[in-house]
């Protein structure tokens, strides 16, 4: 959560490197290079890593959100072409748009609750990832977020992240017929664990940033067994289309 003073020119090296190591040159750098193999060995579209870099880029520019729209654009650029590069990792095709709409949406899903969870840590560290449109309309100062007579109104503001956050899990869920047994057990055991953070943020209302909410190694030991179990029946289970008012990823 420091500030970096030379962020521009640390993302334009990263931009270089990555560039670089998509052409298939030799870095010398472990990141790179792996990135060269895994991007050679998947067809990883170039588009994903950038995207990905262009996430970097609205935090060192100290970014903010107006709008929802403009939010669900920062989640996806740091959170939900993770998703799409992780499902081709995992074995899907770069050109499956539907498959990988999915995966967008589970990398969508963790962002908007580490987002609501995170609220406190980010407000210490200047930074606001809710809209200033949302604050707005609640009445909450963008410089004064964690005032105490600020947490009813944010409370709101938290469960409409949580809610806009299941949404988007539910959608994630359905792509897992897609994967593999062992990587659909890894990606609902994921979706579970986020999705309980969100929910734990949403129930406690005003005192959700008194402490971390977290999930006790318990809670992940049985999260993680019903993951096993949700990825040996997914293919068995109805096809939901995907809502088509949900929030989708730019294509390029």
């Amino acid at each position: 959560m420091s500030v970096v003073e030379d962020a521009p020119e640390r993302i334009a090296a990263m931009a270089t490197l990555t560039d670089a190591a998509l052409a298939g040159r030799v870095i010398g750098l472990p990141a790179f290079d792996a990135l060269r193999l895994v991007a050679a060995e998947t067809r990883l579209p170039a588009r994903f890593a950038h995207d990905l870099i262009q996430g970097f880029r609205l935090d060192a520019e100290g970014w903010r959100p107006r709008t929802e729209a403009d939010l669900f654009t920062y989640c996806y650029h740091v959170a939900g072409v993770v998703g799409c590069m992780m499902a081709v990792v995992m074995g899907v095709s770069p050109d499956d748009a539907a498959v990988l709409d999915r995966a967008c949406d589970l990398g969508m899903a963790f962002q908007l609750a580490n987002i609501a969870r995170d609220v406190g840590e980010d407000a210490a560290a200047g930074r606001c990832y809710l809209p200033t449109d949302w604050l707005a309309d609640t009445g909450i100062a963008a410089d004064a977020v964690m005032a105490p007579a600020n947490r009813p109104a944010l409370a709101t503001l938290a469960r409409r992240l949580t809610t806009r956050a299941a949404a988007f899990e539910a959608s994630a869920r359905m792509g897992t017929r897609a994967l593999s047994l062992r990587s659909a057990w890894a990606v609902l055991a994921a979706a579970e664990i986020y999705g309980a953070i969100g929910r734990k943020v949403a129930d406690r209302g005003e005192r959700a940033w008194d402490a971390r909410v977290t999930t006790s190694a318990l809670d992940k030991l049985r999260f993680i067994a019903r993951a096993r179990a949700g990825a040996r029946r997914r293919a068995t289970e109805p096809e939901v289309p995907r809502d088509p008012d949900l929030w989708t990823r730019p294509r390029g």
